[in-house]
């Protein structure tokens, strides 16, 4: 079993006031050449908007780009002519292929927006950009594995497509609880909330750990926690 645990404290961090985004891997003025990517994911940042603020209209190519958020309300326009909110519980997936654009918005007056942003290495490029968005019920990931993402080619019933052999889990785990998880390729494991022992390491909110080179790994909740499993091809 081969392990790399990235520490909350340890991420990159960009304060421009209306944005406060910590990466886990190299972005934007972020530049560390030990944390580029763990395997095809090459993204994660943790992003707080404050209100009235966004990112303005920008492209993307050749990316698989998922957004989940943690708190409020996202606002998204693209050129693909889709106008939607993302709330508490949604997804969003875009394959932007050959190319577009978007822009993310919090319209809110009084209250920020908490979202992940991941970004996955496609395994073909330049197909038709695709978007969809959809939402997950809580019950379908109290003490289990839900899956959000899946390869369009596998894509599991329930889930949201991707240009890419990956798959992006949810689970809410209650004080207590273990469970294994089955690797399909690596697994890099983000703990949104709590505290978790994954194979015999403990990890707190916002922190990480990858893991390869095994077929099962064990996980404990050490107190009530949401965890993320985004399971990519290493190579």
């Amino acid at each position: 079993m081969k392990k790399i645990i990235h520490k909350a404290i340890t991420r990159g961090e960009a304060n421009h006031g209306w944005l406060k985004s910590y990466h886990t891997f190299s972005f934007a003025s972020y530049q560390n050449p030990e944390r580029m990517n763990f395997g095809m994911l090459r993204v994660l940042n943790d992003d707080v908007v404050q209100p009235k603020m966004g990112f303005g209209t920008h492209p993307h190519k050749n990316m698989e780009i998922i957004s989940i958020p943690i708190s409020g309300v996202l606002s998204h326009k693209d050129s693909m002519d889709n106008k939607r909110a993302i709330e508490v519980g949604e997804v969003q997936v875009m394959s932007a292929g050959t190319g577009l654009t978007h822009s993310e918005f919090n319209d809110s007056k009084t209250d920020a927006v908490n979202f992940l942003q991941l970004w996955i290495i496609p395994e073909t490029e330049n197909v038709t950009p695709n978007y969809e968005q959809k939402r997950f019920s809580e019950a379908g990931r109290k003490n289990k594995f839900q899956t959000l993402v899946s390869p369009k080619d596998k894509q599991v019933e329930g889930s949201l497509p991707i240009n890419q052999q990956g798959y992006i889990y949810m689970i809410d785990l209650e004080d207590g609880f273990a469970t294994t998880y089955s690797l399909k390729n690596g697994a890099y494991f983000f703990l949104i909330e709590g505290e978790v022992q994954i194979a015999n390491e403990t990890i707190n909110r916002r922190d990480a750990i990858g893991i390869s080179e095994t077929n099962k790994v064990a996980i404990k909740a050490l107190e009530q926690s949401k965890l993320l499993v985004i399971d990519v091809p290493m190579m």
